[in-house]
């Protein structure tokens, strides 16, 4: 039997701070499928995620048994790239002052010293943060778009610079995007489909570069809505997600696990020829070109009635 094996593997998954969305669900495939997994969480979860974690308020049952066991949580916040990047108001802010690093490169660093070089084979980007993103992209301020587009898109950027040479060879990097980097999704807005499309042009460009010099796969999966904790900062997140539910391709919405065990593919030795690709999982939804209205056929290759 052909399966997903990722034992002896160290994972990172940049982007976790509950047990409600992508990266919980990511962090859970690829530990049931063998790895030894490491989460980034952004300073002002980190406290409540931890808390959770320790009194078991988080679901850490793994698909066929066993239970979770995250190897280490850093604090991370992409923003920043270097220590130097930090502003010093924010060094002094309460969520912040009392931790070691959260900068990427000091993430890096602190992976490297926890495990070693070349210690890394999958990495995940879960980060995505527009803080206008229900504006209208004509009402969005300079500011809230380079922002959106900072922590969205340039995070995968500066996360791979840093990480790429801790990877070890036949290593993979994963992200998420969202349809509206192609298309129009109205509400979606601050400059986020600009960070989206931003993020898989780069998906193209960093599989070239980081290919050729560390031998990494770079893919992003271009998953479907879900009413997770952090999309509800959306404002209309439930009326997209029934929309998805009512035209996808074969009627319904993705579910986490859908996402979460194909960015474990992409990760695994299974995909070693798979890399610069958005993979859309969305139940078929970016391949419609019209509303499935009701009164259509349910069967589109039915035979037609016979008349008298």
């Amino acid at each position: 039997m052909l399966a997903i094996d990722m034992k002896g593997k160290l994972a990172f998954v940049a982007g976790v701070g509950d047990d409600r969305g992508y990266g919980w669900a990511i962090v859970k495939a690829v530990a049931a499928a063998g790895a030894r997994v490491c989460v980034g969480t952004w300073p002002p979860l980190l406290s409540i995620f931890q808390k959770s974690l320790e009194r078991g308020r988080l679901d850490v049952a793994l698909p066929g048994g066993g239970e979770l066991e995250i190897e280490k949580i850093y604090p991370l916040d992409a923003v920043y790239d270097a220590p130097a990047d930090v502003p010093a108001e924010l060094r002094e802010e309460k969520r912040y002052r009392d931790l070691e690093g959260f900068t990427v490169q000091w993430v890096a660093d602190a992976i490297r010293n926890d495990y070693g070089d070349d210690c890394l084979d999958v990495l995940v980007h879960s980060l995505a943060n527009g803080p206008e993103v229900q504006r209208s992209l004509l009402e969005t301020s300079r500011a809230g778009y380079l922002a959106a587009v900072s922590a969205s898109a340039y995070s995968m950027v500066s996360v791979v610079q840093r990480m790429g040479p801790l990877m070890r060879p036949g290593g993979a990097a994963v992200s998420l995007t969202y349809l509206a980097a192609e298309r129009v999704i109205p509400g979606y807005g601050g400059g986020m489909s600009s960070a989206k499309a931003a993020l898989e042009s780069d998906t193209r460009t960093l599989a070239f570069e980081a290919g050729r010099k560390w031998g990494l796969r770079v893919n992003t999966i271009s998953a479907g809505p879900m009413a997770s904790r952090a999309a509800k900062a959306i404002g209309q997140i439930d009326r997209m997600v029934e929309y998805y539910q009512s035209n996808s391709a074969m009627g319904g919405v993705n579910t986490a696990n859908d996402v979460a065990n194909t960015a474990a593919f992409l990760c695994s030795p299974l995909a070693s020829g798979i890399t610069g690709v958005t993979l859309h999982v969305d139940k078929g939804y970016h391949a419609m070109g019209m509303v499935a209205r009701p009164h259509l056929t349910p069967d589109p290759m039915a035979a037609p009635k016979k008349e008298g």
